[in-house]
Order: structure tokens, then sequence, then C-alpha cells
């Protein structure tokens, strides 16, 4: 399993995936699920894999292969964003009917993409993309989109996180979000991923990867754990016909 969360924010994209696949509970590995693609100056690509690891590498080498061998579409050759999400879509679609006819079947080889990235002087797009081809967009009401094993690092972006939030403290929810998850779930692991662009910058960015000694992820989530505690302490206490 995975979790591979992308926020689309006033100012910024922020990408964050965990590496850990997991095969059974004696075969776990790592393998990036975070991909940048771009040309400086003119495009920035980010695609984020969940799901069927032959699947999602299926569709990154074909993106790399069209890439090399001029293949039109590609990622460097659509206008905007939207087709970008139409080129990845389909892709995915026919890696997955090119292994099986059978359409129950099909569902072992399922895989979710988040494909997020800007285009000149275009606006900043964050994707997520189903395994039938179709996908949705963030929006400022839904600025984030999670895949994977998302369900434990989800309240805290649905409490914090908002479209106009400073890119540090979106940063800092987002990494919450993940430290959240890895207490509560084996098939998340370190490390971690992390890539952030900023607004029309057109930065092909290689982002940082955070390991479990990593000293400000360490920080982070000693001081998240102290003040869950203290603002605990701090609730009122129930009344007694809670406590009967």
């Amino acid at each position: 399993m995975t979790y591979c969360c992308g926020l689309r924010l006033k100012d910024a994209l922020i990408f964050v995936s965990d590496t850990r696949t997991n095969a059974g509970v004696d075969h776990i590995s790592v393998f990036r699920k975070l991909y940048t693609f771009g040309i400086e100056g003119e495009r920035f690509i980010t695609i984020q894999t969940s799901g069927n690891l032959a699947t999602t590498q299926a569709v990154i080498g074909h993106l790399n292969n069209h890439l090399e061998l001029k293949v039109e579409p590609n990622l460097y050759s659509v206008n905007t964003m939207f087709e970008m999400a139409e080129l990845v879509g389909d892709l995915l679609k026919k890696v997955i009917t090119d292994v099986t006819d059978d359409i129950q079947e099909r569902s072992n080889y399922y895989c979710s993409l988040l494909l997020g990235g800007q285009i000149g002087n275009t606006t900043m797009q964050l994707y997520n993309i189903y395994p039938q081809g179709n996908f949705i967009s963030a929006t400022e009401d839904t600025p984030y989109f999670q895949i994977g094993e998302s369900k434990y690092g989800k309240p805290i972006l649905d409490r914090a996180l908002s479209y106009e939030m400073p890119l540090d403290e979106a940063a800092r929810c987002c990494l919450i979000s993940f430290d959240s998850t890895l207490r509560s779930n084996v098939s998340v692991g370190m490390p971690l991923d992390l890539i952030v662009y900023k607004k029309d910058s057109l930065h092909i960015s290689n982002g940082k990867r955070i390991y479990q000694e990593d000293p400000y992820f360490r920080q982070l989530s000693k001081e998240w754990s102290d003040t869950l505690r203290l603002g605990l302490q701090q609730l009122p206490v129930p009344t007694a016909d809670y406590l009967e």
C-alpha cells in the first residue's frame, strides 16, 4: 500500500509520497512513487502513483519512451494541463486493458495517479486520475487529493487546510498528515519524497527525501504529539451524565 497527497494552493503546489511497497509481511521494498518531468522555464509536471506497482511503472515507462522517441502527443507537446490529464488517463486505461480482457480481473491491476503542474502562464492544476482513465480537478473548495491509504491523514487536512494557507503552514499540515498515517498503518513507510512548486516559477525541482532520522520531521512529530496531549487536557471536562 502507499499514501500520496497533492495540494493545489493559491501560491504553490505541494506533493508528498511515501516509498513503501508491501507484498506481504516478509516482503517490504522501497520504490519511488513521485516522478517529476518538465522543461525549465516552460513547464513543470509531477505524477504520484498508488496501486499495482507493475501498472504504475508501465505508465511512467511509456511516458518516458514517448518523450525519448518524440511520439506525439507527449508530456512536452500538449498545450494545457487538461490535455495532459487526458493523455495520462488514456495511457493508464490502455496499460490496464492490455493486461487482461476480463473486466473483473482488471481490478487486480488498478492504480490511481495524481497529476499536477503548470504550463507557461496558465493556471496551476492538480488532477486525480482514476484507473478507468477519467479524472477530476482540485478546486479552491477542495484544494487537495489523496490516493492510497488516506483515511488516517484525512481528518487533519479537512480540519486545517485551506486554499489560501501560506506555504510553510500547508507543508506542516501535510507532513503531520503523513506522521499520523505512519503511526497508524504499517503499510505506509519512510522515507518520504517531498516536492514544493512555487506558482509561476516553472522550476524543475528534484525535491527532498525525508528519512526516519530527519531532525525536522522528528521534531515535528514529537511536538505534534505533545500538542495533542496538551490540547486533550485543556478540553472541557465531560459532565457527570457522560460518565455514568
